[in-house]
């Protein structure tokens, strides 16, 4: 670990971990052939998995959104996420069977309207009392738009433009209502007091809204925001506007960097170095003893990558058939058919340099012996991304990133559904607890409650903003 553990800008670490769950669906981190295995659609699977969480005091449950599948020799690729049912449907669902976790819905701006979204934001907000959230992500390119009426309009440089003022839309309409705005009186004339609702107008580049907002504030006054974005735009954003980043930085030390970054970034936006929290991504994969661990891991990665996910993983980059060839082999001595592959394949993939790839892969796997399948295997499960180990090994390491700051909890993404999070809520849970840096109960009812976020300020007044 870095010995430098200092964030600096007055930041102060919580000493504390939450934990989250991010359901992805079949994809090349899921387990889905193993007679283990559940169903990836049905919502029993969904139930167990946000029931499991609640019972490990997890703050949120995490629903993804793919708009598009990606496409694998001109056809939809099989190892995308399919078959996913619609977040905020499920997660209504969901807020039925549980009581206290947060219910996290990813929802695009670019091919939402904000007035409509907002108000089934609030809708699920309001059902669950108080613990929905918004994971804002955006999308500029044409292929993903040609599902949708207004096709892929957006400049690469216009996506968080765009962004900015539809989550600010967003934030004007859910704190539309005054606070007593609902009468309490038996004898009132109207059910909401008149002049306590304010109507929202925005006009800009891509839409314009003149909106009189149809809901009060919930519990939770509205939505806790995650965003994703990694690029300085998207930091920059974040730091501005959401409450929560899902980071792409689990491991200690990036994770600190990270950390300082965002920080910085937040200061100098005005709001307090401690205002947005930072969950990362991260897979788990645990047992009694480290030697049960590492063959456990073994054995997850081997149905993860199997031979066919294998063939197709590297014939993403090299476009072309490569099924002649033994995934227990050298990878591929032909070259790619591409020079850089492109945005049907996949964010994963896109805008990868594939010939240079090719060439650089080939003599990594001759280097360290591996064989496609071994090689695609760390391709596709980050090391930085895994926590493998006994449960008091990886409740030892947590509790350091606790101490120093470095992250406020961590987005699991399991490799078993329904039952991925068994092992951390039966074992590392308690190990945590023991340690001091876990909830041992929820502190409250909302998703505010559970991440120690205050009540939102109120967003500014309804005059009409004119921008993007």
């Amino acid at each position: 670990m870095s010995e430098n553990t200092d964030i600096g800008h007055g930041f102060v670490p919580s000493g504390q971990l939450q934990l989250g769950v991010f359901f992805q669906g079949v994809n090349s981190g899921t387990v889905w052939k193993a007679p283990e295995s559940g169903s990836q659609t049905d919502f029993e699977s969904f139930r167990q998995l946000a029931q499991t969480a609640e019972r490990g005091l997890f703050a949120a449950f995490f629903l993804g959104e793919g708009l598009r599948l990606r496409e694998h020799q001109g056809r939809p690729h099989a190892l995308d996420v399919a078959g996913r049912p619609d977040a905020q449907t499920m997660l209504a669902a969901l807020a039925a069977v549980t009581n206290k976790i947060g219910l996290v819905a990813t929802q695009n701006t670019t091919y939402n309207d904000p007035a409509h979204l907002a108000h089934r934001l609030a809708s699920l907000d309001l059902i669950s009392g108080g613990r929905a959230a918004w994971n804002v992500v955006t999308t500029d390119n044409a292929w993903t738009g040609a599902n949708f009426r207004r096709g892929g309009y957006l400049d690469h440089a216009d996506r968080y433009v765009h962004a900015e003022a539809f989550v600010q839309t967003a934030k004007r309409i859910w704190d539309s209502w005054e606070a007593e705005a609902i009468s309490a009186s038996e004898t009132a004339a109207t059910w909401s007091a008149p002049d306590s609702i304010r109507p929202v107008q925005h006009t800009g580049a891509h839409y314009t809204v003149d909106y009189e907002p149809r809901l009060p504030r919930t519990a939770q006054h509205r939505p806790v925001l995650f965003q994703a974005g990694d690029s300085p735009e998207g930091r920059d954003f974040a730091a501005r506007q959401a409450d929560v980043i899902f980071s792409a930085h689990p491991g200690l030390d990036a994770a600190l960097i990270f950390r300082r970054d965002i920080v910085a970034r937040t200061v100098a936006a005005g709001r307090g170095a401690n205002e947005v929290q930072i969950m990362p991504a991260s897979e788990f994969i645990l047992a009694a003893t480290p030697q049960e661990a590492r063959e456990k891991q073994a054995w997850v990665r081997s149905l993860q990558i199997g031979p066919e996910q294998a063939i197709a993983y590297l014939e993403q980059f090299w476009g072309r058939e490569l099924s002649g060839y033994d995934p227990d082999g050298p990878l591929p001595d032909i070259d790619p058919v591409v020079e850089e592959t492109s945005e049907t394949r996949g964010s994963g993939f896109h805008g990868a340099k594939a010939r240079q790839l090719a060439d650089q892969w080939r003599a990594e796997a001759l280097d360290k012996g591996l064989s496609i399948r071994q090689f695609v295997s760390g391709k596709t499960s980050r090391a930085d991304a895994t926590f493998s180990g006994s449960y008091t090994e990886i409740a030892d390491l947590l509790a350091r990133y606790a101490a120093v700051g470095a992250v406020d909890g961590f987005n699991i993404s399991p490799w078993l559904i329904p039952t991925g999070l068994d092992d951390i809520v039966n074992h590392l849970v308690p190990e945590l607890q023991a340690r001091g840096v876990y909830p041992t109960d929820y502190v409250g009812t909302t998703l505010r409650e559970h991440l120690g976020l205050p009540l939102p300020q109120r967003a500014e007044s309804s005059a009409t903003l004119s921008h993007a």
